[in-house]
């Protein structure tokens, strides 16, 4: 067929363009418009949901701390095999999945997996087999942080849902909330993340309550003095409900995780952790940036995974 129909090089050079643009829609194109024709109620539908989930749901499945959780979920999907929704996974003997949601990181900590199943389940009414749990994940965290206040980025869409799950990764490459500075900075490294990006991806503690069992132990023992290990102390003593820059102003001496006070060790990122604290415009640019190029970590497409039609396993085919 190509031999009868490319007759100059001209056309030969057109048809080839023809064929490479046939080629990567069918093996998958990301877009920020990925939905618009085949799912236009998306991102209303996740509006609703995360809203409905931060305001109207009580605690423990809903309430403003759950968009911390949400947005912590999406973090440790993302660094672990890129934003490929394997968090998401649960042991499965068939298909040889060890879940991640075991990993000593994840396990008794990660929260948010019944609101990511029941937007799932919204979408799925609406778009049946359309929107990958991946790409769910990814919207939700963002909408999470917009709702609390905070500001957006662009989020390319059309993700594929992974097939495979690690527990061995997530146990190894999640960072320590006990972690040191080189130790943080490496982990932010191996996933082609910088150091600045790192501090403005930490501004994620604005919001949320972490355990006292995670309080750093030489500092913060006193918050801790009249609680038990399982009680929740707020990551941003000032507003923990809102996501704004007073985080950094927390910094170093009411950081409440050791990894978060050793973000101003070096003196380059202590500065910067000050520009942060007086500046909110700043670090919501830097945090957005840096959100939109983890979002992007080693996304599959195409044939290359899956769209789930339950988030907790693979599509039995």
């Amino acid at each position: 067929m190509a031999s009868s129909t490319i007759t100059t090089g001209g056309r030969h050079y057109f048809l080839l363009v023809a064929f490479s643009l046939l080629s990567s829609a069918a093996y998958g194109q990301l877009s920020q418009e990925y939905y618009a024709s085949n799912c236009p109620s998306l991102d209303q539908i996740i509006k609703a949901e995360v809203d409905r989930t931060l305001f109207t749901d009580q605690p423990p499945a809903g309430g403003r701390r759950m968009g911390a959780s949400l947005l912590r979920l999406f973090f440790h999907d993302c660094f672990v095999q890129g934003c490929d929704a394997s968090v998401l996974l649960d042991d499965d003997l068939t298909k040889l999945i060890v879940s991640e949601k075991k990993a000593a990181p994840n396990d008794k900590s990660l929260r948010g997996f019944d609101v990511i199943n029941r937007i799932k389940g919204e979408v799925e009414k609406a778009c049946p087999a359309v929107v990958s749990c991946a790409d769910i994940l990814a919207l939700v965290a963002k909408q999470a942080v917009i709702s609390l206040g905070g500001q957006g980025w662009p989020l390319l869409l059309g993700r594929r849902d992974s097939t495979t799950a690690s527990m061995v990764q997530a146990s190894t490459d999640l960072p320590s909330p006990n972690s040191d500075l080189p130790t943080l900075i490496a982990a932010f490294d191996k996933k082609k993340l910088t150091a600045r990006e790192m501090v403005a991806l930490s501004g994620a503690h604005s919001i949320g309550l972490a355990q006292c069992a995670n309080a750093d132990k030489t500092t913060q023992q006193q918050r801790c003095s009249n609680a038990n290990s399982n009680s929740l102390l707020p990551l941003d003593v000032q507003t923990p409900e809102g996501f704004d820059n007073l985080y950094y102003g927390n910094l170093p001496n009411k950081g409440l995780l050791h990894s978060d006070r050793v973000l101003t060790d070096r003196a380059d990122l202590r500065d910067l952790v000050r520009q942060y604290a007086s500046n909110q415009t700043l670090f919501f640019v830097d945090f957005a940036s840096a959100m939109k190029k983890m979002s992007e970590m080693s996304l599959l497409t195409g044939a290359n995974g899956e769209i789930r039609l339950n988030c907790t396993r693979v599509n039995y085919n």
